[in-house]
């Protein structure tokens, strides 16, 4: 058995940032499935939304943050993570990250405007902030004393009070799955923090990596904690389409900086869908170029950069121009082609300002945790500001608070299990659940899709419990039970909502409802 004051499930933005402030005074395990390194954080390219020049306000980024949202953003939450953006940005700065310099900026920071944001506020590191934050602090994280890493190694599921036979709400550690030796390890914990990403894996095309399959949310669900807003998944309007470019982004820096969409014969498209045109939300962008293709028939639309100079393109995208050249597109001279794909979970396991959720002991922090911050949709470049935010007010949270570690906790028994037969079953039910979450629940709903996925759900949902029950677990199996549990938050909260807003848009209910709530589901 494992006994840590603190246990850190996932190893993105927030992940890092809890454990580096937590670090001083506590014993910390941060456990990830892959590498320190694998993580939707490290794929970030456009920055962090923060308010940092003298003619940007904190009111105008609060109001660019509620009308991206919908009306579905809780107002408090939104002020609280928008007026610690510049402290959180300079703490990353104190770490070292290297963001892009201006001598000509006030702030010595070149910063960048995307879609939704009323004034240039996102301060990046060239085109791959994500990547360029993370190697910093995962340095910072290994050197650390009080810091002990687990890579390789997927939470099974969360120990609770309930499982052991206590008569509390409260979370004491995790099962977790040693990927190298295909052993379940007891991690015992005075304080548990959820940082384990989002779903877009639940969907056949996405822009995340292989382990955003809703690990978080599922186990907290299974636990007993409430989640909120499943139904809105945010596409991403801009993915490169290429067969051999997997998931990968191009950023919404890049129509901040004049990028154009347009059709196969050079016609944009968005300012009839659009007053804002190519720097609209998300939402409206992605539900646009959606309409496109499916009203013309077209594989992908175009965006196109190629009018502004070389040198601004390659100093700006050096990242995109060369994976873009590697694949024999040369953006300097022509458009890219582009299609959505799902990016950003919005919502997730209900937390406080404090990162708490409905367990005590239990903390989400980043894209698992819904907050408040996104409503309906999330507006670009703030998901890194809340990482941020809400990891240093998890770590604030937990230094003020004694632990409390239950005793006798019983290791992982696999006493009843033997090793599968077929593993094919596995990989058979991983596809067709991530086909039919594409065809039927994505970018725009149907009662009758969301029926079918509905239906498609429990025969598999059935299927991997049972699997679950009497075969040893894998890091495989362990992700598809968190997948169509995820898959089921999903569409159930769909179905819950007569009316499109913001990412959720139905043909049944096109109409938006004058008043906005949440969809809460209670376990």
């Amino acid at each position: 058995m494992i006994n840590t004051d603190v246990l850190i499930i996932g190893s993105g933005l927030a992940a890092l940032t809890t454990a580096l402030n937590l670090a001083q005074t506590q014993r910390v395990t941060v456990i990830t499935k892959k590498t320190l390194q694998d993580s939707a954080s490290a794929w970030a390219q456009g920055g962090i939304a923060a308010v940092l020049a003298n003619d940007d306000t904190i009111d105008a980024h609060i109001h660019d943050t509620l009308v991206a949202g919908a009306g579905l953003c809780d107002e408090v939450a939104v002020r609280y993570v928008v007026e610690h953006g510049r402290e959180a940005v300079q703490w990353l700065v104190e770490m070292g990250v290297p963001f892009t310099a201006d001598a000509t900026s006030e702030t010595g920071f070149h910063l960048t405007r995307e879609g939704g944001h009323s004034a240039r506020r996102i301060i990046h590191a060239a085109d791959a902030t994500g990547r360029a934050v993370q190697q910093t602090l995962c340095q910072q994280i290994k050197q650390h004393p009080n810091i002990t890493l687990l890579e390789q190694h997927i939470a099974v599921d969360l120990i609770t009070g309930a499982k052991l036979g206590l008569n509390d709400q409260r979370c004491y550690g995790a099962y977790v799955l040693d990927n190298k030796t295909a052993k379940v390890k007891t991690v015992a914990a005075g304080y548990t923090v959820l940082a384990t990403g989002g779903a877009g894996k639940v969907y056949l095309y996405t822009t995340n990596p292989d382990v955003a399959t809703g690990d978080g949310v599922a186990m907290a669900w299974r636990a007993g904690c409430s989640v909120a807003n499943m139904e809105f998944m945010q596409f991403h309007p801009t993915c490169l389409y290429h067969p051999r470019a997997k998931s990968f982004l191009i950023s919404e820096a890049m129509r901040g900086e004049g990028g154009l969409l347009k059709l196969p014969d050079g016609t944009r498209f968005m300012p009839a869908y659009d007053e804002r045109a190519e720097l609209a939300p998300r939402d409206i962008v992605a539900r646009a170029i959606d309409s496109e293709m499916k009203k013309r028939g077209l594989d992908c639309v175009y965006l196109d950069i190629s009018h502004q100079s070389a040198e601004f393109i390659t100093s700006h995208f050096p990242n995109i121009y060369q994976r873009c050249l590697d694949l024999g597109i040369d953006i300097t001279r022509e458009p890219i082609p582009v299609v959505p794909a799902a990016h950003y979970t919005c919502g997730g396991v209900i937390t406080d300002l404090s990162a708490q959720t409905d367990l005590d002991n239990l903390y989400a922090v980043g894209e698992v945790a819904h907050t408040g911050l996104h409503g309906a949709n999330r507006l670009a470049s703030n998901s890194l500001l809340e990482c941020l935010v809400f990891g240093r007010a998890a770590a604030m949270a937990i230094r003020a608070t004694a632990p409390s570690v239950a005793e006798n906790i019983p290791e992982w028994d696999e006493s009843r299990v033997t090793d599968a037969d077929e593993e094919i079953v596995l990989s058979h039910n991983w596809d067709e659940l991530r086909r039919f979450m594409w065809d039927y629940v994505g970018i725009v709903r149907t009662d009758k899709r969301l029926a079918r996925a509905a239906h498609r759900i429990t025969l598999l949902r059935d299927e991997i419990d049972e699997y679950y029950q009497n075969f040893r677990v894998s890091n495989d199996l362990i992700e598809l039970r968190n997948l169509v549990v995820t898959a089921d938050l999903i569409v159930r909260c769909a179905q819950l909502r007569h009316e499109s807003r913001g990412l959720h848009t139905s043909r049944d209910y096109p109409d938006t409802l004058g008043v906005a709530i949440d969809t809460i589901l209670l376990p």
